[in-house]
């Protein structure tokens, strides 16, 4: 670390003593719109000339070494039209030209209301349009437009992204049908590390909103970005400082339909500039509280020797309270003209609190197998089973609520700084960032009894049903287990970079430059289990402890749904667990031992990248990246004969060359062509290449590591053609080809026999596929039309297929995460005060995980998901919102092996928002 900052300091200090080395001259300058606020991704032209570039996040262009002279700049952007400027250049000195860009005229033209809305849409297209690769962009004004709480949902809109949810807010990302692990997420360009205990997603319901400005979706990554992004990068871009004072908010509360307990929602934003708008500040808070639950059933189906059948069988009602509280604070300061250094950072903080009241019917095998069942009608059976009711809580204090607490943080710091040495621009950054998860004191109680009568109801296997016989049987179930654990993961990221533009000609710029991800994750749990040293004292049934009936004739599942009678959390959380002369503690290994790790990541990586303009219409970006991976890992094996723990080490170490060729071509001013061929990688889970064992007695589940995996890499190809209008509007089509070796998927099988650990597991591992290829079509158009009325749709067609499935070789399989459908429409209308939006997203069903058969391979079912949401200005920068989610109460729902087969569907019922947003400025 000390050695990488004496390095960067060494090289700032020798360009800026080199700075003025060059002879001619520099033109930079800012673009805003008539309300102050900056406009990213304008086209600047110098007319007669070659030169041409983009504005950034902030607005900010520059033209190095520029000969002496009088230069006539032009300014254009999407729904602003264009202005015109002249300047004079000077040889060894920097000249600044602002430009304040007007919508009224456009406005007036074409017919159309140019709301917040519409500016939101016109910085999103411009800067898709002027960027050099193939993207996607969504701006805050559009996200605010939309009814969506967390960057997540946000993202569902965007062409070729569907997202898996988890208590009914988006949280994994998968990109043209390529699963969470393959694609990367960023914040401001730096990887964000990931509070998961076993993998690298990140979860996107943990980020609000109102946190980011802008969201870039890279499908086609460039050599200058981190490789490992086969589906794509998201780049997640936090707000920068304004030019002028500006004070937004929001305040708002709903209600959730499921709980029926408030939703309450507040966010700020406070910046402005200082000292001679050198030094810029900007800070946003966020805060959201949201009480909810769902309803849940799920089952195993299995292939008796009567027929199909379930194996095991839960209803669970699962009671939520979710908190997040997000801040952000961002610098910049001019420390000499040409020279910006700045500073930002982000935290985000979420609790969930969570009680599940569980009841599951197991071993339902046994009895269909050895013909010891009865028929009673068509597809309707009695027979016996083992039947369990479970708490899930906590202990009962302030901070823990007598629910599990996870308690999720992530935080990231980032310095760095900006330079131009006249011909030279030099961009540097370092970052720390660390995610955690902790769930404390973490209690589990289980009432179970084997051989119990039970009714399966299997005439419609989309409801499946397993349930006592006799209701009144639950409160003598006999005591099971009392447990408490604690876990702990973290996930810790030390980067660095230094990137380098150099113009070579005044038709090409050569771009080079350094990284280091340094990353070490770390996960430490705990079990332990109570036994009441007195079990008739302490409840030898279930009706003999404090208890309460959780069922719900408005169970959306269905009323059949009884879920019945649960130790009262209150209760579990006031045991004394650690009282010896209550209860008798037990250190149970094999139930956290092999699931503890740790692993250090060390990559290294260079690139190089010509963007060169071949004549007036046509550019390319030819590039290589190399990157250098070392991982070291050390975890656990249980051995189950002598119960002991035994530490396991590895390591693995590897070179990637990743070169790249990117084409635009534009035909017309607003027509775009793009042609990508792309290298990209994704590297296995940490946890996935420890040779762990992971062995549950009582589930009769074995889940293993594998040290031999191979990190997955891919041949990318992309064409895509976009129509621009200037009064907002896009029409684009293209395709992809991903040709994939080496893919990782988990792959389950019933059945299992193993020699150390018994026959008849589910046995559960990873391992490397043979090769994939997955190609797809997208297609968008939005307009508006009428005057108020605007549409946005897109579509987005991918298919795949795979190799080197174990046992499975003759079967022509998906890659897993591969959504044949995804569809997203929009209607809306927009005045000067009144916008209202109709939104829709759908995602047809794709194979989610592999099993040892088809029988046994597990689907996500197809979704569609309809939202509404308006808003009304009271004055132009007073606003009241309303809006409205899940209007179709979509369950996550999977299947195995059949659609009609369901093997989890857990519902959660629509909200509801209402607010006041401001927005202040000078």
């Amino acid at each position: 670390m000390n050695k990488q900052l004496r390095v960067v300091t060494s090289l700032l200090l020798f360009f800026l003593l080199m700075g003025n080395s060059w002879a001619q001259g520099v033109l930079k300058g800012r673009v805003i719109d008539a309300e102050n606020l900056s406009l990213p991704g304008a086209n600047v032209l110098l007319k007669g000339t070659n030169y041409g570039t983009i504005t950034d996040q902030k607005g900010d262009f520059y033209f190095a070494n520029l000969p002496a002279g009088p230069y006539e700049v032009t300014v254009s952007y999407l729904g602003y039209g264009q202005l015109t400027k002249n300047v004079e250049i000077r040889d060894g000195q920097t000249s600044t030209l602002n430009f304040k860009m007007d919508e009224s005229e456009l406005e007036a033209a074409e017919f159309i209301v140019f709301g917040d809305r519409l500016k939101g849409q016109a910085k999103a297209l411009t800067q898709q349009k002027n960027n050099a690769n193939i993207t996607n962009i969504v701006s805050s004004d559009q996200i605010g437009r939309f009814p969506d709480a967390n960057v997540g949902d946000a993202l569902k809109r965007i062409p070729g992204i569907t997202m898996q949810n988890d208590q009914g807010e988006a949280r994994n990302i998968i990109i043209r049908g390529m699963a969470p692990q393959l694609n990367s997420v960023t914040l401001n360009g730096e990887r964000i590390p990931s509070a998961e205990g076993d993998n690298r997603n990140i979860q996107m319901d943990l980020i609000p909103s109102d946190m980011i400005q802008t969201i870039e979706v890279n499908k086609a990554v460039l050599p200058n970005m981190d490789a490992d992004a086969i589906g794509g990068s998201v780049n997640l871009v936090t707000r920068q400082a304004p030019n002028s004072l500006r004070v937004s908010g929001t305040a708002a509360s709903g209600i959730n339909l499921l709980s029926n307990k408030p939703i309450w929602t507040g966010a700020v934003i406070l910046g402005d500039r200082f000292l001679n708008d050198k030094l810029g500040v900007i800070f946003s808070g966020s805060y959201n509280n949201h009480n909810f639950g769902s309803d849940n059933v799920e089952a195993v189906w299995y292939d008796s020797d009567n027929g199909v059948v379930l194996e095991e069988f839960d209803i669970r009602e699962y009671r939520v309270q979710r908190v997040r509280r997000s801040a952000t604070l961002a610098l910049d300061y001019e420390i000499a003209p040409n020279h910006t250094l700045f500073l930002s950072g982000m935290y985000n903080h979420r609790d969930d609190w969570e009680n599940r009241f569980r009841m599951r019917v197991s071993r339902l095998d046994d009895s269909f197998d050895d013909g010891d069942f009865s028929q009673i009608s068509p597809n309707v059976y009695e027979t016996t089973g083992r039947v369990e009711f479970q708490t899930k809580g906590g202990l009962d204090n302030g901070r823990i609520k007598a629910a599990r607490l996870e308690d999720q943080r992530v935080y990231n710091i980032t310095g760095g700084g900006k330079h131009l040495f006249n011909k030279l621009q030099m961009d540097w950054n370092l970052t720390y960032a660390k995610a955690s998860e902790e769930r404390p004191n973490e209690r589990y109680a289980s009432y179970r009894s084997s051989g119990q009568d039970v009714r399966v109801d299997l005439s419609n296997p989309r409801f499946p049903l397993a349930i006592l016989r006799n209701p009144a049987d639950n409160l003598g179930i006999g005591f099971n287990g009392l447990s408490e654990q604690y876990g702990y993961t973290f996930d810790q990221d030390l980067n660095g970079r230094l990137d380098f533009k150099l113009p070579y000609s005044d038709k090409g710029i050569l771009q080079f430059g350094l990284r280091y991800r340094g990353k070490k994750k770390e996960r430490d749990n705990n079990f332990f289990e109570y036994e009441p040293l007195d079990e008739d004292a302490f409840g030898a049934t279930l009706g003999a402890v404090p208890n309460i009936d959780y069922s719900d004739p408005n169970y959306l599942a269905g009323s059949q749904y009884a879920v019945g009678r649960f130790m009262d959390p209150k209760f579990l959380g006031g045991l004394d667990l650690t009282n010896g002369g209550l209860f008798e503690e037990s250190d149970v290994l094999e139930e956290y031992a092999p699931g503890n790790y740790n692993a250090t990541e060390n990559i290294t990586a260079a690139y190089v990248m010509a963007d060169h303009q071949l004549n007036s219409k046509l550019s390319a970006i030819a590039g290589l990246r190399i990157e250098h991976t070392a991982i070291d890992y050390t975890g656990n094996i249980f051995d189950i004969d002598n119960e002991t723990i035994a530490p396991v080490s590895g390591d693995q170490s590897y070179t990637n060359f990743l070169p790249g060729l990117h084409f635009k071509y534009d035909p017309t001013a607003n027509t775009v062509i793009r042609l990508a061929w792309t290298n990209t990688i994704a590297r296995p889970n940490y946890f996935d290449l420890v040779p762990y064992a992971a062995f549950s007695i009582e589930d009769e589940e074995l889940e293993r590591g594998n040290p031999n995996l191979k990190a997955a890499t891919a041949m990318n190809f992309d064409l895509m053609a976009e129509q621009y209008y200037e009064n907002l509007g896009l029409l684009s089509f293209g395709g992809f080809y991903k040709d994939i070796d080496n893919f990782v998927y988990t792959i389950t099988t019933q059945g299992f026999s193993d020699p150390q650990f018994g026959e008849d597991l589910q046995y559960s591992r990873p391992e490397n596929g043979g090769t994939a290829s997955v190609y797809g079509l997208e297609a968008s158009f939005q307009r508006q039309f009428f005057k108020n009325f605007g549409l946005y749709l897109n579509y987005t067609f991918t298919q795949s297929s795979t190799t080197g499935i174990e046992d499975r070789e003759n079967e022509d399989l998906q890659l897993p995460g591969t959504a044949e459908h995804m569809f997203n429409a929009s209607l809306s209308y927009e005045n000067k005060r009144l916008v209202v939006r109709l939104s829709l997203n759908y995602a047809s069903d794709y194979l989610d995980e592999l099993g040892g058969e088809g029988f046994e391979d597990r689907f996500y079912d197809e979704q569609t998901f309809l939202d509404v949401n308006a808003s009304y200005a009271i004055t132009p920068k007073w606003r009241i919102f309303a809006e409205g989610n899940n209007l179709t109460n979509q369950p996550l729902r999977y299947y195995q092996g059949i659609q009609a087969r369901t093997m989890q569907a857990e519902y959660y019922n629509a909200r509801f928002n209402f607010g006041l947003k401001f927005d202040l400025f000078e």
